[in-house]
């Protein structure tokens, strides 16, 4: 009993992962350069993809609504992913042992933020979705203030389900009640975090089944109508297919990582959830990778707002190039021009010398 009693903040987190014999989750100095620079690459790429896929809204005044508004915070939940990832894959390792737990609070704390903004903007895209085309329009009346408070309400909640464990939800006090996965993690967070996002997973696949039911008896009554009335209905189902391809990602890469986590909260000691653990890190990376070509490849003004962009940058820094080679010719020219005239007047006075002498 005198063990629950003790609590260890001040040890480093290789204590923890002893405490749960966790002695085969070091990579071999070959494999971790190889991540890192593999998964750098990527991370870059999924960095400046969002990066891009956010000025595209920002400077296209035909997507300042809220569906494409919620589309670019799912973009910054994806670009806060990939520097999640980044400062993961430098601190993992035989470093990960060496990290003292507010260190570990911290590294968790951005993944578990990054995946609770994707999801909770993915359910609030499933309501804002779902009101519009129950109404049969392409945008909700949506206002930019509620947009903005929507906004501003999911990483409220997502910053703070990143928080729980550092604010008290964790077995530093309790050590029989660690994960394996996340040794400081108490096994009842894992339970709690697995199944409520299944449970927001199931929630949000119900949504866009009614969805898609009710756009199929529709689209029955308006083919009939005339060509018109079907080039109205294209494209809110565009939009609906953009983000069902969004949400078909997100569950296939995360669905099983949430599995094994709950898997490790039940204590399964017979399901060796650290063989998932790579693989599982991978497919979210992965998702992180698929999000901005779902965007740009299913929508034709998204691609080529990104490329009139990317066209943008290139020309920008060719112009300073050319801007800074004409200053320095420029430079040049006037110096060549003050040499001559310092040379002309020299010659005048030495003639007028000459003449007064």
């Amino acid at each position: 009993m005198a063990r629950y009693n003790v609590c260890y903040h001040e040890k480093p987190m290789g204590f923890f992962y002893n405490n749960r014999n966790i002695s085969s989750d070091e990579w071999d100095q070959t494999q971790l350069i190889l991540v890192q620079v593999a998964g750098s690459i990527c991370c870059c790429f999924i960095i400046m993809a969002n990066a891009m896929i956010i000025a595209a809204v920002g400077t296209n005044r035909r997507f300042h609504f809220p569906f494409y508004y919620l589309l670019a915070n799912l973009a910054a939940s994806d670009f806060l992913a990939g520097i999640a990832y980044v400062y993961l894959m430098f601190n993992t390792g035989k470093i990960s042992r060496e990290l003292t737990v507010h260190g570990y609070f911290f590294r968790q704390g951005l993944l578990d933020t990054s995946l609770s903004a994707s999801l909770t903007n993915l359910l609030v895209i499933a309501l804002e979705r779902y009101i519009s085309i129950m109404n049969w329009k392409v945008h909700s009346n949506l206002t930019k203030r509620r947009v903005t408070l929507l906004i501003a309400l999911v990483w409220g909640i997502s910053l703070f389900m990143g928080a729980v464990p550092s604010l008290g939800w964790n077995c530093i006090c309790s050590l029989d009640l660690c994960s394996t996965l996340a040794p400081i993690f108490s096994r009842s967070y894992l339970i709690f975090w697995s199944v409520s996002n299944l449970v927001l997973f199931l929630i949000m696949v119900g949504i866009y089944l009614r969805i898609y039911i009710y756009v199929t008896r529709k689209t029955v009554v308006l083919n009939a109508h005339t060509s018109r009335s079907i080039q109205r209905k294209r494209t809110p189902i565009k939009l609906i297919k953009t983000v069902m391809t969004v949400l078909g990602a997100f569950v296939i890469c995360w669905t099983p990582g949430l599995v094994v986590l709950l898997m490790d909260g039940l204590n399964c000691e017979e399901c060796k959830v650290l063989k998932f653990k790579r693989g599982l890190l991978l497919l979210a990376v992965l998702n992180s990778v698929m999000n901005p070509i779902i965007y740009s490849y299913r929508d034709e003004e998204m691609w080529t707002t990104i490329k009139n962009l990317m066209r943008c940058v290139c020309s920008g820094t060719r112009r300073q190039r050319s801007s800074r080679a004409n200053i320095q010719r420029n430079s040049g020219r006037e110096t060549n021009s003050s040499l001559k005239e310092n040379n002309a007047e020299d010659s005048k006075v030495s003639t007028t010398e000459i003449l007064t002498s």
